[in-house]
């Protein structure tokens, strides 16, 4: 279990039957009553982000995610198979949980895609900001979360 005033950034648990990270939180002190945290809110399994207020000392149940870097490979109509470049296992992820990064993934090709910068057009057709330095050819990574340019790959 996590008390609300242990909430930190990046910290996950479980509320209503929600997976949920926390994106930002700020700790409010009020004169007369309780302190009160106001959390930014991300639902790890949608995506979705919404701000909510918790009284403190309110608790939650903490949940453990593993994350592994992994290469997209293929898709078979339904799922999208990535495979742990550690262990080499092939996942099957429903193309519903993958809804937003689904313009930047191209098959066998691995990972996805600072100054100033520049519009670069993906092979899969999106189109994001790049630095300068990148030349036309060079395989980039994204962050599928925000669809931004990492580094090259």
């Amino acid at each position: 279990m996590i008390s609300t005033n242990d909430f930190r950034n990046g910290t996950m648990f479980e509320m209503d039957g929600q997976l949920l990270s926390i994106v930002s939180v700020e700790h409010i002190k009020l004169a007369r009553a309780g302190a009160v945290i106001k959390a930014k809110l991300r639902n790890v399994l949608t995506g979705s982000i919404f701000e909510q207020s918790f009284r403190s000392g309110d608790k939650y149940r903490t949940v453990r995610i593993d994350s592994t870097e992994a290469t997209y490979s293929y898709s078979d109509g339904t799922h999208h198979y990535f495979m742990d470049t550690k262990t080499y296992d092939q996942v099957p992820v429903d193309e519903d949980m993958l809804e937003s990064v689904l313009p930047l993934l191209k098959e066998g090709k691995g990972d996805t895609v600072s100054g100033a910068t520049k519009p670069a057009r993906l092979e899969t057709g999106t189109t994001i900001h790049v630095p300068l330095f990148i030349q036309s050819g060079d395989m980039i990574r994204v962050d599928t979360r925000d669809h931004s340019y990492v580094e090259r790959a």
